[in-house]
């Protein structure tokens, strides 16, 4: 004993000691953080730091506090609240609670929220209440007082329908919940009120005029019908244009359909939409499935309509006249309908190929529109002999020229018998026998209706107006317009309909441009065989005459355009070119197309798009060289037409002869006389300045011209040093008046007053000049002609 208490005391000395002595070794804080922060690297220890770094936490501890704050909330409670509470990461907590709804089957972790079976239950206790007070209980709703979602809702309370709730859940519509009183009170009175309906009536306008509830009012509705405790049907499902119809009046509206039907032959879809029935082709095909009936746009048509149709038709085509279906149709078919109608009712009878629809209801026959074509015999004869004879080149075809060919074979020699012949003729003749005065006063005419207008473009004017009308004009000749024929049929045919002759005449302009064709070439074929005598060629002395002196004539103009620059050369040359050698090169070729039945009375009328038609249709021993001289029209210089000139003659049967200084007197003569008449007779002070300063040129160089009122100036130029400086100054100050004249007929739009004082007074001066400068030409004439 004695061993042991001084034992104890020798250890009451030593705690004593270790109380009193000083500390050697101690952990700070800061080592304390670091050794756990080692720990849980070295996954030693599992451990959660608190969001205020104060305390560390296991998760088993998040978990018994996660499940002690829902327990202390009522079984329901939001993360975000746990982590404020727990004051740790939102992760950590939320991993936390992730683990506890898996674990445990009575917790549920929905929209961030730990949900137990408690609370639900709960709930389901007060969804009861609520629903036995009310006797309806929508999901939607308790979705919004109890911030749930709907399906989540949906399927926990129909896990506690009949435990806890006392109710039943629309099998079509999962969002509502009903009692039993309450689907017996909804049933009574949808039993009421459509055992009482005797129309077609809207499911939708019960549903707002009455609150039921929408899907269960489908589903006892549908119920009842099918049990036959309500006679009728729902037609349109279950929509918006679901519609209830009762058998009472289905029957009045099968009486009504069956009656009219047998009574008019047709069905309109617009009458039966009116009567309530939603789908009308439906209806008509179950309703009359037996039944033949065409099926339209806006209706449907019976056999016995058909048939009437059919019979009309047929009477029209039979008949070789006309029917206007619309009175035996019904008036509601629409244009598209009337169409497929009678179209249906033509192909019945076959007679599609042998009648057309105009219109729109009116069936023609054929036969008939070909006799329409008849009523225009008369006209069209008149029409063809006055087209023949007025444009008898635009008419010829191929066929024509071979017809002709046949004609002239059999009784005209041959073109080379006539050119020896001819020729024979022209050696026994002599050269004495030649006039040339007639053709030079025919082309002097010429010469003056081209200076007439003395504009600066005249000449080209006048030669292109000519090609702009040929240009113009059809290949083939029209017969009459729409207008026209429709003015005929109106006076023939006075109780056809008005737009029906309207289409009746498009119809008819195809068979009557074609029918005229053939009287066309029918009369052209017999006025050729009639007046061949007529038509012949002009006598080969004749036209001798007026190419030889249109070939002189050009040849004597020719030397006249040495006198000036190679400029003015050209634009002389081919004034020369349109006018004068264009008459010869018609003349020709006009010669030539009287064996082709195509000649013209007068050859300055030929343009050059109708002298090319007339090639066209020559031989090729021909065709060549006529075709290099009318080629030539359109150069430069008269070198070459001259040269082809003399080719073409030949080839034609014609010898040009050049005339000696005697006929190149009397021509220069002849076209002097020529231009002072037509000098002495106007009074237009552009064609005085023309043809007083062409007159002067050919006094004073004995060099006949024929120049364009664009090259005045040139002439007046080249006048200077040939007539007396007074006459020079004379001519240049009426030239710059004239000058004057034409800009201000320029400018009339401009009515200033000062321009008409300008105007008036150049007028003045250009009468008062005029006698002076006429006299410079026709002083002159007097005095030759009195000393002759």
């Amino acid at each position: 004993m004695a061993a042991d208490w001084e034992e104890i005391r020798r250890l009451a000395a030593d705690f004593q000691r270790a109380q009193f002595a000083d500390t050697v070794q101690r952990l700070s804080e800061r080592n304390c953080i670091e050794i756990i922060n080692k720990l849980v690297e070295d996954k030693k220890l599992d451990v959660v730091h608190t969001l205020d770094g104060k305390e560390y936490i296991t998760p088993a501890q998040i978990s018994r506090e996660i499940r002690d704050e829902l327990y202390v909330h009522g079984g329901r409670i939001n993360i975000v609240d746990l982590q404020q509470i727990i004051n740790v990461d939102w992760v950590h907590v939320e991993n936390r609670a992730g683990d506890i709804a898996k674990s445990d089957k009575g917790v549920q972790l929905v929209l961030g929220q730990l949900i137990d079976d408690s609370y639900l239950d709960r709930l389901a206790e007060e969804v009861n209440d609520k629903l036995q007070e009310a006797g309806l209980v929508s999901v939607a709703e308790l979705c919004k007082n109890y911030d749930l979602p709907g399906d989540f809702l949906t399927e926990e309370l129909s896990k506690r329908l009949g435990r806890l709730i006392q109710g039943e859940m629309d099998q079509y519509n999962r969002g509502a919940i009903f009692t039993p009183a309450f689907v017996a009170r909804h049933k009574a009175r949808i039993r009421g009120l459509f055992s009482a309906i005797t129309r077609p009536t809207s499911v939708s306008s019960m549903l707002g005029s009455f609150g039921f509830q929408e899907h269960l009012l489908y589903s006892v509705l549908e119920e009842m019908v099918n049990s036959g405790r309500l006679r009728g049907s729902v037609v349109g499902g279950r929509q918006d244009k679901a519609v209830y119809i009762p058998d009472i009046y289905a029957r009045t509206q099968n009486a009504w359909v069956d009656s009219f039907l047998q009574q008019n032959g047709y069905l309109e879809f617009d009458a039966l939409l009116r009567l309530g029935i939603p789908d009308p082709s439906s209806y008509i095909k179950k309703r009359f499935r037996s039944s033949k009936l065409l099926f339209l746009r806006a209706a449907c048509v019976a056999q016995v309509l058909l048939d009437q149709v059919e019979a009309s038709v047929e009477e029209a085509v039979n008949s070789a006249t006309w029917t206007d279906l619309q009175p035996v149709l019904p008036s509601c078919l629409s244009v598209e309908d009337v169409g497929m109608l009678i179209s249906q009712a033509m192909r019945n009878t076959n007679i599609l190929s042998s009648a057309r629809v105009l219109g729109g209801s009116v069936v023609v026959s054929e036969k008939f529109i070909s006799d329409c074509v008849s009523l225009f015999d008369e006209a069209m004869q008149h029409k063809a002999q006055k087209e023949v004879k007025n444009n008898p080149v635009f008419l010829i075809t191929e066929e024509d020229l071979k017809q002709a060919a046949v004609l002239t074979d059999s009784s005209a020699p041959s073109r080379k018998e006539k050119r020896e012949a001819e020729r024979r003729k022209k050696a026994t003749e002599g050269s004495g026998s030649v006039k040339s005065g007639g053709g030079g006063n025919a082309r002097e005419i010429r010469i003056r209706k081209t200076k007439k207008k003395g504009r600066k473009d005249e000449d080209s004017d006048e030669d292109s107006a000519p090609s702009q009308q040929n240009r113009s004009r059809q290949t083939e000749a029209p017969f009459m317009a729409p207008e026209e024929i429709v003015s005929v049929l109106e006076r023939r045919l006075t109780d056809c309909p008005e737009e029906v002759l309207s289409e009746l005449a498009e119809h008819l302009v195809r068979p009557l441009n074609k029918r005229y064709q053939e009287v066309l070439r029918t009369v052209f074929m017999s006025s050729s065989s009639s007046t061949a005598g007529h038509s012949k060629k002009k006598n080969m002395k004749d036209l001798q005459e007026e190419i030889t002196s249109l070939y002189n004539n050009i040849r004597l103009f020719e030397k006249g355009t040495k006198f000036f620059s190679d400029e003015t050369q050209v634009h002389i040359n081919k004034h020369i070119l349109r006018s004068l050698c264009s008459d010869v090169t018609n003349v020709l070729v006009n010669f030539l197309a009287a064996d082709l039945m195509m000649s013209v009375e007068n050859p300055s009328t030929i343009s050059p798009e109708v002298r090319l038609k007339i090639l066209s249709k020559l031989s090729e021993e021909t065709k060549g060289p006529l075709m290099k001289l009318h080629n030539s029209l359109n150069g430069k210089t008269l070198e070459d037409f001259l040269t082809n000139l003399e080719t073409c003659a030949e080839v034609c049967g014609f010898m040009l002869k050049k005339g000696d200084k005697k006929r190149d007197r009397q021509a220069q003569f002849l076209h002097r006389q020529a231009l002072s008449e037509q000098l002495k007779d106007t009074e237009d002070p552009a064609l005085v300045l023309h043809l007083t300063s062409v007159l002067l040129f050919q006094t004073s160089t004995l060099c006949m011209l024929h120049a364009p009122g664009r090259c005045v100036p040139q002439i007046i130029g080249s006048l200077t040093g040939r007539i007396p400086a007074e006459q020079q100054q004379l001519l240049a100050a009426y030239q710059s008046l004239v000058v004057k004249q034409l800009l201000s007929r320029k400018q009339q739009d401009e009515e200033e007053e000062e321009g008409d004082e300008e105007a008036r007074s150049v007028r003045t001066q250009l009468m008062a000049l005029t006698p002076q400068v006429k006299e410079l030409v026709l002083a002159q004439r007097k005095t030759s002609v009195s000393e002759d």
